[in-house]
């Protein structure tokens, strides 16, 4: 067990982590780290090794799919893994002041968020709730830019999987730019951001944008 005061390169945690999806994947996790010592270790301090930026759906318990354990993971979750300044608040704490070596941002196939912003770009789309529009509103462009590049004509018929994809790279290009603390610890090398997209069925987190990282 690494010790708590220890800090791991990007490379070495994004390396971890890969490994426990594959256990997570093959049917063979460890759950590592989730002991009666391990919560007495953690119980004056924590230090995790990277932060998770997910989906709140229910399908994307970060730990499990990553087969980690109490204390190795700072998760921050809303509908969609939109940047809100909530968000990248709480990212910006990982990075200062927890000191995470990785950022992950976990998207995933088959997102009822990324869902509601392609059908909202309907024109006969129904009006949605206030707060579940100011949420998806931010996954709109990324609708909008696939279905620009599509033979689609009616947007409610488009891959919910590249828009989802292109959400990704959005909700890491706002993190960036929103967060100078975020930007210039990847700038110097002491963070990596790894853009993934878990897809349910298998449980594999495939990444497709890393950034601060070699592929």
């Amino acid at each position: 067990m690494r010790p708590i005061g220890e800090r791991p390169s990007p490379a070495t945690v994004w390396t971890e982590l890969r490994e426990g999806n594959e256990r997570f994947v093959s049917g063979a996790p460890r759950h590592p780290r989730q002991d009666v010592d391990r919560r007495h270790e953690l119980a004056s301090a924590q230090k995790p090794r990277a932060a998770l930026f997910g989906c709140s759906d229910s399908r994307l318990a970060a730990e499990i799919i990553f087969d980690q354990g109490l204390g190795d993971l700072f998760v921050v979750r809303n509908a969609g893994q939109v940047a809100s300044d909530s968000a990248i608040a709480s990212l910006e704490y990982a990075v200062a002041v927890l000191d995470v070596s990785v950022v992950i941002v976990l998207a995933h196939d088959d997102c009822g968020a990324v869902r509601a912003a392609i059908d909202s770009t309907a024109l006969e789309s129904p009006e949605l709730p206030p707060h579940i529009w100011r949420l998806i509103a931010k996954i709109v462009p990324a609708a909008r830019s696939v279905l620009r590049g599509s033979e689609v004509i009616d947007p409610r018929e488009l891959d919910a999987e590249l828009v989802g994809r292109a959400h990704l790279g959005n909700t890491i290009d706002d993190v960036l730019a929103s967060s100078r603390l975020i930007s210039d610890a990847v700038a110097a090398g002491s963070l990596a951001i790894v853009g993934a997209n878990y897809r349910l069925n298998e449980g594999r987190a495939i990444p497709h944008v890393m950034v601060g990282l070699d592929a």
